[in-house]
Protein backbone atom coordinates (compact mmCIF):
# COMPACT_ATOMS: atom_id res chain seq x y z
CA UNK A 1 0.00 0.00 0.00
CA UNK A 2 1.26 3.78 -0.57
CA UNK A 3 2.78 5.04 2.36
CA UNK A 4 1.08 8.25 2.00
CA UNK A 5 -2.03 6.72 1.72
CA UNK A 6 -1.48 4.82 4.57
CA UNK A 7 0.01 7.29 7.09
CA UNK A 8 -3.89 9.25 6.72
CA UNK A 9 -5.28 6.70 8.72
CA UNK A 10 -2.72 6.31 11.27
CA UNK A 11 -4.19 7.38 14.91
CA UNK A 12 -0.72 9.02 15.98
CA UNK A 13 -0.95 12.10 13.18
CA UNK A 14 -2.83 14.79 14.17
CA UNK A 15 -6.67 15.24 13.09
CA UNK A 16 -5.86 18.19 11.31
CA UNK A 17 -3.22 16.87 9.58
CA UNK A 18 -4.86 14.02 8.20
CA UNK A 19 -7.35 15.45 6.76
CA UNK A 20 -5.18 18.14 4.86
CA UNK A 21 -5.05 17.65 1.32
CA UNK A 22 -1.51 20.01 0.88
CA UNK A 23 0.57 17.69 3.84
CA UNK A 24 1.94 15.06 1.33
CA UNK A 25 2.42 17.75 -1.50
CA UNK A 26 4.07 20.40 0.66
CA UNK A 27 6.47 20.53 3.76
CA UNK A 28 5.11 18.34 6.04
CA UNK A 29 5.71 15.16 3.61
CA UNK A 30 8.77 15.59 4.88
CA UNK A 31 7.72 15.28 8.16
CA UNK A 32 7.07 11.57 10.01
CA UNK A 33 3.96 11.13 12.69
CA UNK A 34 6.55 12.13 16.00
CA UNK A 35 7.67 15.14 14.10
CA UNK A 36 4.16 15.87 12.38
CA UNK A 37 2.59 16.05 16.41
CA UNK A 38 5.71 18.14 17.59
CA UNK A 39 5.06 20.64 14.87
CA UNK A 40 1.58 20.53 15.28
CA UNK A 41 2.09 22.12 19.02
CA UNK A 42 2.97 25.27 17.49
CA UNK A 43 0.65 25.30 14.26
CA UNK A 44 -2.86 27.40 13.89
CA UNK A 45 -5.29 27.10 10.89
CA UNK A 46 -5.97 30.54 9.78
CA UNK A 47 -8.81 31.63 7.12
CA UNK A 48 -8.58 34.69 5.49
CA UNK A 49 -11.44 36.79 3.50
CA UNK A 50 -10.27 37.52 -0.41
CA UNK A 51 -8.21 40.93 0.17
CA UNK A 52 -6.79 40.40 3.52
CA UNK A 53 -2.85 41.46 3.90
CA UNK A 54 -1.37 38.25 5.10
CA UNK A 55 2.41 39.66 5.07
CA UNK A 56 3.46 43.59 4.45
CA UNK A 57 6.87 44.10 2.92
CA UNK A 58 9.56 44.95 4.58
CA UNK A 59 7.94 44.22 8.07
CA UNK A 60 9.36 41.45 9.99
CA UNK A 61 8.41 38.22 9.50
CA UNK A 62 7.25 36.31 12.78
CA UNK A 63 5.65 33.21 11.36
CA UNK A 64 5.84 31.29 8.21
CA UNK A 65 2.54 29.44 6.63
CA UNK A 66 1.59 26.62 4.60
CA UNK A 67 -1.08 27.71 2.12
CA UNK A 68 -3.73 24.87 2.40
CA UNK A 69 -6.42 26.36 -0.01
CA UNK A 70 -6.86 29.14 -2.31
CA UNK A 71 -4.71 31.41 -4.17
CA UNK A 72 -2.08 34.14 -2.28
CA UNK A 73 -1.35 37.47 -4.59
CA UNK A 74 2.61 38.90 -4.09
CA UNK A 75 3.13 42.03 -5.33
CA UNK A 76 5.80 44.55 -4.80
CA UNK A 77 5.21 48.64 -4.12
CA UNK A 78 7.03 51.37 -6.29
CA UNK A 79 7.86 54.54 -3.81
CA UNK A 80 4.65 56.58 -5.81
CA UNK A 81 2.22 53.91 -4.54
CA UNK A 82 1.98 51.95 -8.22
CA UNK A 83 2.04 48.34 -7.70
CA UNK A 84 3.27 45.04 -9.33
CA UNK A 85 2.10 41.59 -9.00
CA UNK A 86 4.85 39.03 -8.54
CA UNK A 87 3.86 36.08 -8.05
CA UNK A 88 0.80 33.61 -7.16
CA UNK A 89 0.90 31.36 -4.63
CA UNK A 90 -1.83 27.74 -4.22
CA UNK A 91 -1.74 25.31 -2.07
CA UNK A 92 0.83 23.45 -0.59
CA UNK A 93 3.03 26.13 -1.31
CA UNK A 94 5.30 27.75 1.31
CA UNK A 95 4.41 31.17 2.44
CA UNK A 96 7.85 33.42 3.44
CA UNK A 97 11.16 33.52 2.76
CA UNK A 98 12.93 31.19 5.23
CA UNK A 99 15.71 32.50 8.00
CA UNK A 100 14.81 36.07 6.60
CA UNK A 101 14.33 38.89 8.93
CA UNK A 102 11.55 40.72 7.02
CA UNK A 103 9.18 40.02 4.07
CA UNK A 104 10.34 40.66 0.99
CA UNK A 105 6.56 41.37 -0.56
CA UNK A 106 3.27 41.96 0.16
CA UNK A 107 1.35 38.74 0.22
CA UNK A 108 -2.32 39.20 0.11
CA UNK A 109 -5.48 36.61 -0.29
CA UNK A 110 -6.54 36.75 -4.02
CA UNK A 111 -9.73 34.13 -2.69
CA UNK A 112 -10.69 33.30 0.42
CA UNK A 113 -7.11 31.41 1.88
CA UNK A 114 -6.30 29.03 4.25
CA UNK A 115 -2.98 29.23 6.26
CA UNK A 116 -1.38 26.87 8.15
CA UNK A 117 0.42 29.21 10.58
CA UNK A 118 4.00 28.20 12.29
CA UNK A 119 6.29 30.60 14.33
CA UNK A 120 9.30 31.62 12.73
CA UNK A 121 11.48 30.23 15.78
CA UNK A 122 9.50 27.30 16.08
CA UNK A 123 10.53 26.17 11.78
CA UNK A 124 13.70 27.53 12.11
CA UNK A 125 14.86 25.14 14.77
CA UNK A 126 12.95 22.16 13.56
CA UNK A 127 14.47 22.83 9.90
CA UNK A 128 17.91 22.98 11.33
CA UNK A 129 17.49 19.63 13.03
CA UNK A 130 15.57 17.57 9.86
CA UNK A 131 17.87 17.80 6.96
CA UNK A 132 14.52 16.15 4.95
CA UNK A 133 12.47 19.08 6.04
CA UNK A 134 15.25 21.37 4.41
CA UNK A 135 15.52 19.82 1.26
CA UNK A 136 11.81 19.53 0.76
CA UNK A 137 11.72 23.06 1.30
CA UNK A 138 14.75 23.59 -1.06
CA UNK A 139 12.81 21.47 -3.68
CA UNK A 140 9.87 23.93 -3.19
CA UNK A 141 11.75 26.93 -3.63
CA UNK A 142 13.72 25.53 -7.09
CA UNK A 143 10.41 24.72 -8.78
CA UNK A 144 9.06 27.95 -7.54
CA UNK A 145 12.41 29.84 -9.62
CA UNK A 146 11.81 27.38 -12.51
CA UNK A 147 8.00 28.56 -12.40
CA UNK A 148 8.99 31.94 -12.07
CA UNK A 149 11.50 31.92 -14.77
CA UNK A 150 9.10 30.27 -17.05
CA UNK A 151 6.71 33.15 -16.27
CA UNK A 152 9.40 35.58 -17.16
CA UNK A 153 9.18 34.00 -21.02
CA UNK A 154 5.39 34.44 -20.98
CA UNK A 155 5.56 37.95 -19.84
CA UNK A 156 8.71 38.77 -22.15
CA UNK A 157 7.81 36.40 -25.71
CA UNK A 158 4.38 35.87 -25.31
CA UNK A 159 1.26 37.48 -27.21
CA UNK A 160 -1.71 38.87 -25.78
CA UNK A 161 -3.57 35.91 -26.63
CA UNK A 162 -0.82 33.09 -24.91
CA UNK A 163 -0.89 35.20 -22.02
CA UNK A 164 -4.11 34.80 -21.15
CA UNK A 165 -4.00 31.72 -22.29
CA UNK A 166 -0.98 30.57 -20.11
CA UNK A 167 -3.03 32.12 -17.08
CA UNK A 168 -5.95 30.11 -17.00
CA UNK A 169 -4.07 27.43 -17.57
CA UNK A 170 -2.04 28.00 -14.70
CA UNK A 171 -4.97 28.41 -12.59
CA UNK A 172 -6.59 25.37 -13.92
CA UNK A 173 -3.67 23.23 -13.04
CA UNK A 174 -2.51 24.85 -9.78
CA UNK A 175 -5.86 26.04 -7.55
CA UNK A 176 -6.86 22.55 -6.14
CA UNK A 177 -4.08 20.26 -5.18
CA UNK A 178 -6.34 16.93 -4.94
CA UNK A 179 -8.12 17.65 -8.43
CA UNK A 180 -7.46 14.43 -10.44
CA UNK A 181 -4.32 14.96 -12.67
CA UNK A 182 -5.76 12.81 -15.50
CA UNK A 183 -8.89 14.84 -15.63
CA UNK A 184 -9.39 16.08 -19.12
CA UNK A 185 -11.08 19.48 -17.49
CA UNK A 186 -11.20 21.43 -15.05
CA UNK A 187 -13.87 23.82 -13.10
CA UNK A 188 -12.67 26.62 -11.23
CA UNK A 189 -13.65 30.40 -10.29
CA UNK A 190 -11.14 33.46 -11.33
CA UNK A 191 -9.14 34.36 -8.06
CA UNK A 192 -8.06 37.79 -9.54
CA UNK A 193 -10.49 40.10 -10.63
CA UNK A 194 -9.65 41.35 -14.56
CA UNK A 195 -7.67 44.60 -13.40
CA UNK A 196 -5.41 42.15 -11.05
CA UNK A 197 -5.25 40.09 -14.53
CA UNK A 198 -4.24 42.85 -16.65
CA UNK A 199 -1.06 43.85 -14.19
CA UNK A 200 -0.51 40.29 -13.71
CA UNK A 201 -0.01 39.91 -17.26
CA UNK A 202 1.50 43.64 -18.77
CA UNK A 203 -1.68 44.01 -20.85
CA UNK A 204 -4.48 46.24 -20.92
CA UNK A 205 -8.49 45.48 -18.78
CA UNK A 206 -9.97 45.64 -22.57
CA UNK A 207 -7.16 43.58 -24.11
CA UNK A 208 -7.82 40.59 -20.97
CA UNK A 209 -11.71 40.94 -21.78
CA UNK A 210 -10.87 40.98 -25.38
CA UNK A 211 -9.28 37.61 -24.98
CA UNK A 212 -11.27 35.51 -23.16
CA UNK A 213 -14.24 36.68 -24.97
CA UNK A 214 -12.41 34.91 -28.14
CA UNK A 215 -11.20 32.08 -25.65
CA UNK A 216 -15.17 31.33 -24.88
CA UNK A 217 -16.01 32.29 -28.95
CA UNK A 218 -13.62 29.18 -29.83
CA UNK A 219 -15.00 27.19 -27.24
CA UNK A 220 -11.96 26.59 -25.44
CA UNK A 221 -13.08 27.69 -22.03
CA UNK A 222 -17.09 28.56 -20.98
CA UNK A 223 -17.93 31.25 -18.53
CA UNK A 224 -20.66 30.05 -17.00
CA UNK A 225 -21.09 33.06 -14.16
CA UNK A 226 -18.77 36.67 -13.69
CA UNK A 227 -15.84 34.66 -12.12
CA UNK A 228 -16.92 31.13 -13.10
CA UNK A 229 -14.38 29.25 -15.98
CA UNK A 230 -15.25 25.94 -17.09
CA UNK A 231 -12.59 24.01 -19.75
CA UNK A 232 -13.55 21.07 -21.25
CA UNK A 233 -10.17 19.71 -22.75
CA UNK A 234 -7.33 21.20 -21.12
CA UNK A 235 -4.99 20.18 -23.92
CA UNK A 236 -6.54 22.70 -25.90
CA UNK A 237 -6.01 25.54 -23.79
CA UNK A 238 -2.61 24.16 -23.59
CA UNK A 239 -2.39 24.53 -26.82
CA UNK A 240 -3.49 28.17 -27.26
CA UNK A 241 -0.21 28.87 -24.24
CA UNK A 242 2.14 29.15 -27.70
Amino acid sequence: MDTDRKDIHNSDIPVLCRSCDARHKGMCGALDSAELVALSRHTRIVRHAAGDELAAESEPTESYANVMRGVVKLTKVLEDGRQQIVGLQFAPDFLGRLFARESAVTAEAASEVDLCRVPKGALERLVAANPRLEHRLMQQTLRELDEAREWMVTLGRKTAAEKVASFLYLIATHLDPSADANAKGRKFDLPLTRGDIADFLGLTLETVSRQLSRLRADKVIAITAVTRVEVADLERLRKRCG
